[in-house]
């Protein structure tokens, strides 16, 4: 049996991805900080004969030591991790800067801290399995966004929209940065990007831009199910190659300053300083 291990699967394309799996016979642990939508998922596990194998963890990912404490829960349960998805966001494009409680911005902590933590984390696990995927999902390629090597807690000149897409960037590196660091490896890791998906996200914006962004997502948006489809045949069927990149079923480059390999080992080192004394 297969076992998938989804952040922000209570949620959106993560949801989308753990009933696809439960239907499919796979044991889904499903990551999400919100217990009302865990047991909202458990439930619909449960109505497709699933419940066994349905696991909910809650964890705020925002907490690096909350995310090494997950990585502990996971080794403990699954000797074997054939998928990890990475879903979990909350954009906060609007307002002041927020700092968690270990003193990381709260971008850079929920979209990329936790995702460096629990792919490193989970490597032995995922090694354990026949063909072991990361899928790491943002936007790839994209050429927005930098690292602010100086600061990149954005301590000055802040704005949501630099953090989100730092975190964006800070993502392309991390998976250039994991397929290096051990070239034997035979984790794939995808980084992967939707699209324009029909989510709930626009009920996190300001009331004028939600309207507009739902709207929109109306007219432009694919549905989760549509979604989620060519998601599957990636995970199902990873690329042959340690590292790659995808829009929905458009292969990427590996070009330009968002795969750069020194870059992205320098950050690499930059996050384990960062993360290696926060104990959990």
């Amino acid at each position: 049996m297969q076992t998938v291990v989804i952040t922000g699967g209570t949620d959106g394309l993560g949801r989308g991805l753990a009933v696809h799996y439960l239907r499919q016979g796979a044991r889904v642990v499903a990551v999400g900080s919100t217990p009302a939508k865990g047991k909202a998922l458990l439930a619909e596990a449960a109505a497709v004969s699933a419940a066994d194998r349905a696991v909910f963890l809650r964890a705020d990912l925002t907490s690096v030591a909350a995310a090494k404490e997950l990585v502990t829960a996971i080794e403990s349960t699954c000797p074997s991790v054939d998928k990890l998805v990475l879903c979990a966001q909350r954009y906060r494009l609007f307002g002041p800067r927020t700092v968690t409680s270990e003193g990381f911005e709260h971008s850079f902590a929920l979209a990329y801290l936790s995702r460096y933590v629990l792919s490193h984390g989970l490597r032995k696990v995922l090694e354990s399995a026949p063909r072991p995927v990361i899928m790491n999902v943002g936007t790839p390629g994209t050429p927005l966004g930098r690292i602010h090597w100086n600061d990149p807690q954005l301590a000055h000149g802040y704005s949501g929209t630099k953090a989100t897409l730092q975190s964006f960037r800070a993502n392309d590196l991390l998976g250039v940065a994991f397929a290096a660091l051990d070239a034997d490896s035979p984790v794939s890791h995808v980084g992967y990007n939707p699209g324009v998906v029909s989510t709930d996200m626009p009920n996190h914006l300001p009331a004028p831009l939600r309207v507009l962004t739902k709207a929109a997502f109306a007219l432009f948006a694919t549905s989760v199910t549509k979604a989620v489809a060519p998601m599957v045949r990636l995970l199902d069927e990873p690329p042959g190659e340690r590292c790659t990149a995808y829009r929905a079923s458009r292969r990427l480059p590996l070009k330009g300053p968002a795969f750069d390999l020194d870059a992205a080992l320098r950050l690499h080192h930059l996050t384990q300083e960062l993360v290696i004394g926060v104990k959990p």
